[in-house]
């Protein structure tokens, strides 16, 4: 496991630029570490000078106790200010850190992780963990300095005496280096039982429908319970381990302090120093236990706090982004050809697409069928390499996809699927969305959508929110919303993944002559299940079970008598039968 020091060192690119704040915050905490052995300082010229017939004037010893407070406090807000100033300057620059590379992660991650363990770190853990590491950091400069300017005085006043206290220190370090790894293997354990419960209820609120048909609430919240309980065990032990840190210290430093103050009482016995000297000297020591016991107290809040945070640094350091190669092209004619493609989502898994070998010339219209499973949307997400194919090369115009411009290749493909993402933002940015379109552009796309008059019926027109992922909007507005976003796009490569899906039969005829209009000297994947929907396209593949086992047209294939006969006949049969009952 790393040091200490070493996890911390990791933060450092962050405050590179808040030198400024640091300095302040080491100044100030300089200047109240300086304050303290002043206290202890000023009681001994008290006793010596002023209650022993000395000559210390009345107004010095209030003046000087007016001033040394006035100071700590200026040097308090100093210390604080600087620290926060220079803290939220590097939570600033971590989170933009990690959201550029959470857009430039590799595809794999949001597989691996859930969209609430992502959200949760970005968020919250590197706010509250800066926030709890800033704080304990704080803390551990001041008091560190603090017991250094104590020290010191003690020696000054008397060294060998001071000496005995060093054996104090060994087990101190000891103690917190032996619960501060406790404490880190606890904070993980912490963050991954939160990530579970907070799965639960991502799941929950996006399935809130579903649980409730099914009436599922009681197994649901026996869930929740169970992942709720899990994280109040793991928090309970590292309650456990956090609070045994002070009270050990504490009996450490008061047997030091004991066999110190014995030692001190012997020495004044036998006529060795002043009252004042001995006063002050016992006010010295009394006045490290304070830090000591901040020292203590700094290992829980600071490993917590570290382990947050590395979290975001992990983040950034360790996930691959994704890599592309140096070929662009402003347009693409939009030849495709899948040469031997194979794609497994696990090594001991049966492939999703297997050994496909086909070619889709410019300007081709070609649709995917098969039954559900077949690696019809698999086969499509490997073109903008949103997957990467286990075996066999896919070009575009003729140049494998990995040796593109990542930006350069997804610029050629439009894409709308069954399942539309739609920002909380206005319809004109999502029809707009990457593409820079002007209004007209927009209009344009919205008419050919067949929702413009919709849009324009509306008080806020093309400015109007459309809500969390499209609540404001009906099933069937959303997918036309996501249909003027890809005709907006001008894209020369099409992928519909079940486009009109969600139309009513009026909306779906108009959308169906706007893409028909669109596909015109451009390349378009259909995948269809109503086999009706793709009648004119230039060629058919079937695929059954990651295989392609059929390809010709519409005619052909039903000529033929193949799966393709067999799936169309079987959706006539479904869409005729109910007219025969009634009738």
């Amino acid at each position: 496991m790393p040091s200490l020091l070493e996890r911390l060192a990791r933060l450092g690119p962050y405050f590179r630029t808040s030198r400024a704040g640091l300095a302040a915050t080491i100044a100030g905490a300089s200047a109240m570490a300086l304050t303290e052995p002043a206290v202890a300082d000023l009681m001994k010229h008290l006793l010596d000078q002023g209650f022993s017939g000395g000559k210390l004037p009345l107004w010095a010893v209030p003046a000087a106790i007016i001033g040394l407070f006035a100071l700590r406090s200026v040097a308090a807000f100093v210390s604080q200010y600087g620290l926060a100033w220079a803290a939220n300057r590097a939570v600033l620059q971590l989170r933009e850190r990690m959201f550029e590379r959470l857009l430039g992660a590799e595809p794999a991650l949001f597989s691996r992780q859930s969209a609430s363990a992502l959200t949760n770190t970005l968020v919250y853990e590197v706010q509250a963990g800066l926030t709890l590491l800033t704080g304990s950091a704080l803390n551990l400069v001041r008091d560190s300095l603090t017991l250094v300017a104590l020290l010191g005085y003690l020696m000054w006043l008397n060294w060998p005496l001071t000496l005995s206290v060093g054996v104090l220190f060994p087990s101190v370090g000891w103690v917190m280096r032996v619960l501060g790894r406790r404490l880190h293997r606890l904070t993980l354990d912490s963050q991954r039982a939160t990530d579970a419960l907070a799965y639960v209820v991502e799941e929950n609120v996006l399935a809130w429908r579903i649980v409730r048909l099914q009436g599922a609430q009681r197994p649901q919240a026996a869930r929740f319970g169970a992942r709720a309980r899990a994280l109040r065990s793991v928090l309970m032990k590292t309650v456990v381990a956090g609070a045994m840190t002070t009270p050990v210290t504490q009996m450490l430093a008061a047997l030091a302090l004991s066999a110190v103050i014995a030692i001190a009482l012997w020495q004044s016995s036998g006529g060795a120093g002043t009252v004042g000297s001995f006063v002050a000297f016992i006010s010295a020591m009394l006045m490290l236990v304070a830090p000591l016991k901040h020292l203590s107290d700094v290992m829980s809040p600071l490993t917590r706090g570290l382990a947050a945070v590395e979290r975001g640094l992990d983040l950034v350091d360790t996930v691959p982004p994704e890599r592309g190669g140096t070929h662009g092209a402003a347009r693409a004619r939009g030849e495709i050809r899948f040469d031997d493609v194979t794609l497994r989502y696990a090594d001991d898994a049966a492939p999703a697409v297997a050994g496909l070998t086909f070619t889709v010339h410019a300007g081709e219209t070609v649709a995917l069928v098969g039954p559900s499973g077949a690696g019809k949307t698999s086969l499509v997400n490997l073109l903008p390499r949103f997957l990467e194919p286990s075996a066999g090369r896919i070009t575009l115009d003729g140049v494998a996809l990995a040796e593109w411009e990542l930006g350069a290749l997804r610029r050629q493909f439009a894409f709308v699927s069954q399942d539309v993402v739609l920002f909380n933002d206005s319809i004109a940015a999502n029809v707009s969305l990457g593409a820079q379109a002007d209004a007209a552009a927009v209009r344009a796309a919205l008419a050919a959508a067949n929702l413009l008059d919709f849009v324009d019926s509306l008080p806020r027109g093309v400015d109007t929110p459309v809500g969390h992922n499209g609540s404001e909007l009906s099933g069937g507005q959303r997918q036309r919303l996501a249909i003027a976003r890809a005709l907006a796009k001008d894209a020369p490569v099409l992928i519909l993944d079940e486009a009109t899906s969600a139309l009513d039969s009026e909306s779906e005829r108009a959308v169906q002559q706007a893409l028909e209009r669109l596909m015109v000297g451009r390349t378009t994947l259909v995948i269809a299940h109503r086999l009706s929907t793709i009648e004119h396209a230039d060629r058919v593949l079937v695929l059954d079970a990651g295989h392609l086992v059929e390809q010709g047209t519409h005619a052909e294939l039903l000529a033929a008598g193949g799966l393709y006969a067999r799936l169309h006949a079987m959706q006539f049969r479904s869409t005729t039968t109910p007219s025969l009952q009634a009738a």
